[in-house]
């Protein structure tokens, strides 16, 4: 009976941290929140409930802006294609790209490129030409499935460097339909970020190829250089290919509508003994996509669940539990961020502007889409060998007798999340979740559920978070304790 009665106090605790995930977890992603879209009653809802939470729990404001009590301000610019043209000319003889053969758009309100000369860079894969070649002119690149709407960074660079516009010529394996449904969706950014006026443009195959042959010769052969997009591609494959002008000019025009939103960063602090020792931070991020389907189909609603009230709910719990031990030696931040999927914008905002110096941020643990484990698993760090953090997380696992996932196959996900933009501030930044150990179960999420209105709280599964609330609040314990994390090694190993 003595053992039975020792073993039962983890199992009431763990009983009790499971029914309080649950009930945050189906108020979040419930109908009546809507969703959680930054600027409407849903963020209202959100932020209510969460600093509800957060003050019983015991935490006070963590802005340290008198000004702005618990809520910092992020004014964001929402830009969405209003309209293009494009025409390229050859000698005498002028093509306009149609509607439904190529899309063109500008990260301003209003961009334009006239009549300028067309150089063709290849694959793009390689030294940028130069200045003195790009600059003015519009450069053509080959799609070879190298990337997708510039994912790889090679309209960046021939931007950066110099280029008036790039247009891309697809090659079959995206379709000027994928590229028009994926880029004709708004763009956003923090308000008073410069944005530029920078075009990129897309054309079909059939429409690069009316292009090239619009400038052959009477009696040219086919496949003759610059007359047929096979040829061209060949000359790009070529060990001595160098960028060239084609004898084409260009002109390209996009529109752009813009909205300003209003939402906000929610900020909590559960102060230490020692604020001078720096502090740690836990984030979650709180938005998701509102109404993210059309009638007919009977859910409209992107619920998110699993992204991301169930990190919202680890994070809320993870507080709890720290607030019923002792006081830690450092200041603990809880931050819950706006704009994570509109391109982790609300964690640009408090490191842009943060309520304490960010060199004093020892370590930040981002909860992101648990809720996807049974208790029981292995523990994946996403940013392993990244930061000075890897030790550290090796004790308190060793210490909870917790299996740490071998292997770095979890990095694959260190941009696309909140920790990410810490990392390019020099802040040791990961995210440590039993979610992401099991390739399979996290794959299938990603092709039926994520981002779709299926991602209810029906779904999640609550064993596993109540594994990462513990994990949560002993890896505070051990990077806020001076003693056992002194700090200082502030050298983040940054992962291209």
């Amino acid at each position: 009976m003595a053992a039975l009665a020792i073993g039962a106090a983890p199992i009431r605790r763990d009983a009790q941290i499971e029914t309080a995930l649950r009930q945050h977890v189906e108020t979040l992603a419930s109908d009546d929140f809507g969703g959680r879209e930054p600027g409407t009653e849903g963020e209202t809802k959100t932020l209510r409930y969460l600093a509800r939470q957060w003050f019983d729990i015991g935490m006070e404001s963590g802005t340290n802006d008198p000004a702005h009590g618990w809520f910092a301000p992020v004014d964001l610019v929402e830009r969405e294609p209003l309209s293009f043209r494009a025409s390229f000319t050859r000698g005498r003889k002028r093509l306009i790209l149609p509607e439904d053969a190529g899309l063109v758009v500008t990260s301003g309100i209003r961009s334009l490129v006239e009549n300028a000369p067309v150089l063709f860079v290849g694959h793009a894969t390689g030294r940028v030409p130069p200045r003195t070649d790009l600059a003015g002119r519009i450069a053509l690149m080959l799609d070879s499935g190298r990337g997708e709407d510039g994912a790889d960074g090679r309209v960046e660079r021939l931007l950066d460097g110099g280029a008036a516009a790039v247009v891309t010529v697809l090659d079959g394996k995206r379709t000027i339909e994928d590229v028009i449904a994926r880029r004709r969706r708004a763009g956003y950014a923090l308000a008073g970020e410069r944005l530029g006026d920078e075009i990129e443009a897309f054309v079909s195959p059939g429409f690069a190829e009316s292009l090239l042959a619009s400038g052959a010769a009477p009696g040219a052969l086919a496949g003759s250089p610059a007359h047929d997009l096979a040829a061209l591609r060949r000359e790009a494959d070529g060990a001595d290919f160098a960028a060239r002008l084609l004898g084409v000019t260009g002109t390209l025009e996009a529109t752009s509508r813009e909205t300003r939103i209003s939402t906000h960063n929610l900020i909590g602090k559960l102060e230490g003994r020692n604020s001078a020792a720096g502090a740690v931070l836990l984030v979650a991020h709180w938005d998701h996509f509102g109404q993210c389907a059309q009638p007919p189909a009977e859910d409209l609603i992107c619920n998110g669940a699993i992204d991301n009230a169930s990190g919202l709910a680890v994070v809320t719990e993870t507080a709890r539990l720290l607030s019923r031990g002792r006081t830690l030696d450092r200041d603990v931040y809880f931050l819950a961020t706006t704009g994570e999927e509109l391109g982790l914008l609300g964690a640009l905002a408090f490191a842009e502007n943060p309520p304490l110096p960010l060199d004093r941020i020892v370590a930040v643990f981002n909860v992101d889409s648990t809720g996807l484990a049974p208790a029981g698993q292995a523990v994946s760090v996403i940013g392993r060998g990244a930061t000075p953090l890897d030790d550290g997380i090796a004790q308190v696992a060793r210490m909870m007798k917790r299996k740490l996932a071998p292997g770095d196959g979890a990095n694959a996900y260190m941009k696309r999340q909140d920790s990410w933009v810490f990392r390019q501030h020099d802040v040791p930044a990961v995210m440590v979740s039993s979610s992401y150990t099991d390739a399979a179960r996290l794959e299938a999420f990603m092709d039926a559920d994520y981002h779709r209105p299926s991602d209810e709280a029906r779904k999640v599964q609550y064993g596993g978070m109540v594994d990462d609330v513990l994990m949560q609040a002993e890896l505070v314990r051990f990077f806020a304790d001076v003693r056992r994390y002194p700090g200082g090694a502030k050298t983040v190993r940054h992962t291209p």
